[in-house]
């Protein structure tokens, strides 16, 4: 692994931006200056209720509270002066916000609907798995741009729920946002809705999409039995695609208007500050990386003639508890159990497929949980004063040594794992995919747990590599992959990925915050946008622009030889990956089809 220094910028400092990030569990801000330096970084923990499985609501009121909180508490750390932040954006998890039309005020979204503050129902909540079903059933062709079906996790389906289980009058006073549109309406007062949100989660499909000129179909909203929706110019969901001059939609990172006077109050920020339009948490992780450089052996360099286009053959893969896996194209591109293509939400004219892992870093904590030497790991890393993860990394170093084998992968090339412990998003789609573990024995101590935690860091690298593929065969190519999120500090996985998938792989300098400081790149992109006279033809060059000067260099960490040892281990054991995954499936079936 070659670690590069920062990139330096000497241009005169111009101003700050703020970034907000509204995760599952906390909301976090931070502030860059214009040459992308992060100058405080602030989290604040915020509660989800679940009062039956699988209903799990937030509140705007408190996520807003936050939100605030944040702000101005990493506006006093860096000791900025508010009047020089001229910009903010807004990232959050794609979760599902009702207000009431008129008043703006919160409306419940059940179990509990008289508990209105409760008006949040988050991505992870699978009320509507009935829903999404007969959604699924009627094959509309909106239903080609989400990967051929609507998940539990969209928000048409929570819609529909809604529709089919509050009080009637009531649902039709609501106004549904996608919970980053929320907060930017939050700051202007305006209403705009962004392509990501719209286009990624609720069904819509930009102008000139399969004839496309409204955004909105009636025809699939009257199919699924929320005709309700496209009611006085849909504008339960924002509005149509143009309302005379006025743009209902824009491209994450458009300027929205500067904030408004109980904003500026709020977030303790001045009328300097100018909004761009929000973006969904892992497609601000894609706008916090991909713009990244290396240096030394193996360039990576920035065309800054061709802007956007710099991005195709990079996947942005944001991995935390779960893990997405993004890819822009000039071109649609249908990939089998991937969603999309989406077009514009990133930029005008760029098509993104989004694939993904449903169990990731989840699946590393939860292997480790179950087995019965967890309780000595963590007494073990505790003394030690490391996390559990750099322990059992540290410990296969040791075993390798100990049993005089030339890799640890030798030390799991018997144990076969197959870790769908929640279904399976990418490639297969198929929600009934389960775990699986082949080379099992007795021993149980803690040597036995890092070898399961190594088969199973390989299991996520094998799926990685099949996502990867499942893309190439659909006629598009990666060339590298571009890593966010915790997981990045974890060496033995990422040396993993990239030696399964073959490609090197970029780490950025913000591990932990790389989510957040692409919703302050968008901020500062909203800060350029105002000051442009033709935005519409060039946001997308503006938007690569900002993300280049302000993103500093990566360490890229690049596979071994395809003849090395480890690579050809790796090889067989993907193809006994792929017969596991198989099997399973082939065997639910035999099962399935017997009559009883």
């Amino acid at each position: 692994m070659s670690v590069f220094t920062e990139k330096k910028n000497t241009d005169e400092q111009t101003g700050y931006y703020v970034g907000i990030d509204v995760g599952t569990g906390s909301v976090r801000a931070c502030v860059v200056d214009s040459c992308g330096n992060m100058l405080s970084l602030v989290e604040k923990s915020i509660n989800r209720e679940e009062l039956k499985p699988n209903f799990i609501t937030q509140s705007t009121r408190e996520i807003w509270q936050a939100c605030c909180f944040c702000v101005k508490t990493a506006i006093e750390q860096c000791k900025v002066d508010k009047s020089l932040v001229l910009g903010i954006g807004f990232d959050a998890t794609c979760s599902l916000v009702a207000i009431e039309k008129g008043t703006d005020k919160q409306v419940g979204v059940g179990p509990n609907f008289e508990n209105r503050d409760m008006n949040v129902i988050l991505w992870m909540d699978h009320r509507a798995v009935k829903e999404a079903n007969e959604i699924n059933a009627t094959n509309d062709k909106c239903l080609k741009y989400v990967g051929g079906a609507m998940s539990v996790e969209m928000d048409i389906p929570k819609i529909k729920w809604l529709k089919n289980n509050m009080d009637p009058n009531m649902f039709k006073k609501c106004e549904f946002f996608e919970l980053a549109d929320y907060l930017t309406f939050k700051a202007t007062g305006k209403r705009t809705r962004s392509f990501c949100s719209v286009v990624c989660k609720q069904g819509f499909l930009p102008n000139g999409v399969e004839g496309s000129s409204e955004g909105w179909s009636k025809e699939f909203l009257s199919s699924i039995g929320l005709e309700d929706l496209a009611g006085n110019s849909y504008d339960s969901l924002g509005g149509a695609l143009k309302n005379d001059s006025q743009d209902n939609f824009q491209s994450s990172g458009k300027c929205l208007g500067p904030l408004s006077n109980e904003a500026v109050i709020e977030l303790g920020l001045s009328e300097n500050c100018v909004v761009g339009a929000g973006i969904i948490d892992a497609y601000a992780g894609l706008i916090g990386t991909i713009a990244a450089t290396s240096e030394g052996s193996h360039q990576i360099k920035n065309d800054s003639s061709i802007g956007l286009q710099n991005a195709i053959g990079r996947l942005a893969s944001v991995a935390g508890t779960s893990t997405c896996h993004l890819l822009l194209s000039k071109d649609p591109v249908f990939v089998p159990g991937v969603w999309g293509p989406y077009r514009d939400v990133v930029a005008d004219g760029y098509w993104c497929a989004e694939g993904g892992q449903t169990c990731t870093g989840e699946l590393l904590s939860y292997v480790l949980s179950i087995h019965p030497a967890f309780k000595e790991l963590i007494n073990a890393s505790g003394v030690a004063k490391i996390d559990k993860f750099q322990y059992l990394n540290n410990m296969l170093d040791e075993l390798t040594i100990k049993h005089k084998v030339n890799s640890k992968l030798q030390l799991a090339k018997h144990i076969f794992f197959y870790g769908d412990y929640r279904g399976n998003r990418s490639p297969y789609a198929d929600p009934m995919m389960s775990a699986a573990i082949i080379g099992q024995s007795m021993n149980h101590n803690l040597e036995n747990l890092a070898v399961t935690y190594l088969a199973a860091c390989e299991f996520i690298a094998q799926q990685t590599r099949q996502i990867v593929e499942t893309i190439r065969k659909a006629g598009t190519h990666v060339s590298y992959i571009y890593m966010s999120g915790g997981q990045c500090r974890n060496k033995l996985l990422m040396k993993l990925l990239s030696d399964c998938t073959g490609l090197p792989i970029m780490l950025p300098k913000y591990v932990d915050a790389a989510v957040v400081f692409g919703a302050a790149i968008l901020g500062a992109t909203a800060d350029a946008s105002r000051k442009s006279v033709e935005i519409e033809c060039d946001f997308g060059f503006m938007l690569w622009e900002t993300m280049d000067r302000m993103t500093p260099h990566g360490t890229l960490l690049e596979p071994n030889d395809v003849n090395h040892p480890d690579r050809k281990l790796l090889d067989v054991k993907y193809q006994i990956f792929l017969d596991m995954a198989e099997t399973q499936r082939k065997y639910r079936q035999m099962v399935d089809d017997i009559d009883i």
